[in-house]
């Protein structure tokens, strides 16, 4: 198939790749033309300009994958092919955009006939040689024509229509919040160890769970790495920031009335780390001197 990518990042980049490796035709854009020149050199075809990327697109109906920032870069990406689309073209969003925002884009998008996707993405910078897992929401007929996308980015079984227009993100978004929970789950174990008598090798401990452990997972194929490089990860600061679909997560978890006070911690504890000095702990401080003469550490 034939399909443009704004947006050639690390993840937009390596999509594009792993298409044109797969034999699909591929116009990008970039703001950056780094990007675009490194795709060039695979066999994309480099635009200058988003009009430019419509323009070259010569198969229809169009289809224009959105590799943005979430948020006023990506309501602005969709503005403008609004305005460079025709009816029967397709914009897909697969940046982890705000399900209620995709919702809203399509229907916008709906006035003008042209159709809209939203593509929850995960698989990071691995995705060019593992493969994207792709939670996709939007119209059956719409999905099925675009397969053929899907299936070269997914790895088997990587790839499912999850529902209509904001369901793709809705279930990306979730699986974001799951992520934050399990990351703080891990984090927390191994510092208990750290901290435990024993003179543990944590990255030996990371790497026996890998094999016949029910806390296996991937992730932590990822912390085995990471204290085999670093066993006291010293070059790394404590400061976790967060991207949005955690905030999302909790926010949706009170307006549904569902409990998630794991997912709605493990968030609490990456604003935590990003606070040298809480005014929050000092104030308990400063409490508990008052009210029992405890001694308190000064600044």
């Amino acid at each position: 198939m034939e399909l443009g990518i704004v947006g050639l990042g690390r993840m937009g980049k390596n999509m594009a790749l792993r298409l044109l490796r797969d034999g699909h035709r591929v116009v990008g854009w970039a703001r950056s033309p780094a990007g675009v020149a490194e795709v060039a050199k695979e066999g994309a075809v480099a635009a200058t300009s988003l009009e430019d990327l419509v323009g070259r697109l010569e198969a229809t109906p169009r289809t224009v994958w959105v590799m943005v920032p979430s948020g006023e870069p990506t309501e602005q990406t969709v503005q403008a092919l609004a305005s460079l689309l025709r009816a029967g073209d397709t914009v897909i969003d697969g940046g982890n955009s705000y399900y209620k925002d995709s919702v809203r884009r399509a229907a916008f998008l709906a006035e003008r006939k042209i159709d809209y996707v939203d593509a929850g993405t995960s698989g990071g910078i691995w995705g060019l040689a593992n493969g994207y897992c792709l939670m996709v929401g939007g119209s059956e007929s719409v999905c099925k024509r675009l397969e053929p996308i899907f299936t070269s980015l997914a790895p088997p079984d990587g790839y499912a229509r999850v529902g209509a227009n904001g369901a793709g993100h809705l279930v990306k978004m979730i699986h974001n919040g799951i992520e934050y929970g399990m990351m703080q789950a891990y984090a927390e174990g191994f510092e208990i160890l750290e901290a435990s008598p024993y003179d543990l090798d944590l990255g030996r401990v990371a790497a026996l769970w890998q094999h016949g452990s029910v806390v296996r997972s991937w992730l932590l194929d990822l912390a085995t790495e990471a204290l085999k490089e670093d066993p006291d990860l010293e070059r790394v600061a404590d400061y976790v920031d967060d991207s949005g679909e955690g905030r999302w997560t909790v926010i949706e978890s009170v307006e549904r009335a569902v409990p998630a006070p794991v997912l709605a911690l493990a968030l609490q504890a990456r604003f935590r780390s990003r606070q040298e000095s809480s005014f929050q702990g000092r104030l308990l401080a400063a409490l508990r001197n008052k009210f029992g003469g405890h001694a308190v550490k000064k600044a």
